[in-house]
């Protein structure tokens, strides 16, 4: 429990920054690369911003590369995700490249690279307090719910994953969910949900 504790404290920071720092600097050429291309297919607006519920649901800033262009329908809302999607944006999210950006939210203190992953703060509302607990520790990259089925399983069963990291976060889970999550991206797995290019959203759990 001491090294448990230990590492929740200072380790898992420390860790976060001996991962996310290399990372940036060897993957800047991609990152260059891949900001040119959705420049030259989708306009201005590069990097994808949207406010998240952080730990303990503090709000901050999530970073990822666009994959949707701004679409509206006739009444002037967003166009549907599939309608939206660009065939390179779809490329991003099936190899995950699109979450690259997101290393920069871990340098910054905002996320880690393994936690629950940070949804809309929509959701917060519609949690129940046993779903709310995905919140007692910082969003991270990958997590426990991403190498069990990602977005080919329900919320409910998410958030039954981001729960159980919750209670078992530690060195080795870390590393057996990010050594899992590179087998899950090269095998290109749960990227979407049945049926839907995109997961639907989140309505709250029914009882």
């Amino acid at each position: 429990m001491l090294m448990t504790s230990l590492y929740v404290r200072f380790g898992k920071r420390a860790m976060d920054i001996a991962l996310a720092l290399p990372a940036l600097a060897a993957l800047l050429p991609l990152l260059l690369v891949i900001a040119l291309a959705i420049r030259l297919t989708m306009g201005r607006g590069v990097v994808y911003k949207q406010v998240r519920p952080g730990r303990r649901a503090r709000p901050f800033e999530i970073w990822k590369f666009r994959t949707m262009r701004e679409i509206r329908d006739e009444r002037g809302g967003l166009a549907p995700d599939d309608v939206r999607l660009t065939g390179f944006g779809n490329w991003l999210r099936r190899t995950s490249l699109d979450e690259l950006p997101e290393l920069a939210n871990v340098v910054r203190g905002d996320m880690s690279i393994v936690g629950p992953r940070p949804l809309l703060t929509d959701y917060l509302g519609r949690y129940s307090a046993e779903q709310a607990r995905r919140h007692e520790v910082k969003p991270g990259i990958t997590g426990w719910a991403q190498v069990n089925g990602r977005n080919a399983i329900t919320w409910e069963e998410k958030f039954r994953c981001d729960v159980w990291y919750v209670d078992h976060v530690s060195l080795w889970t870390d590393v057996r969910i990010i050594a899992l999550t590179l087998v899950k991206v090269f095998a290109r797995e749960g990227i979407s949900h049945e049926n839907h290019v995109t997961m639907p959203g989140f309505q709250g759990t029914k009882e």
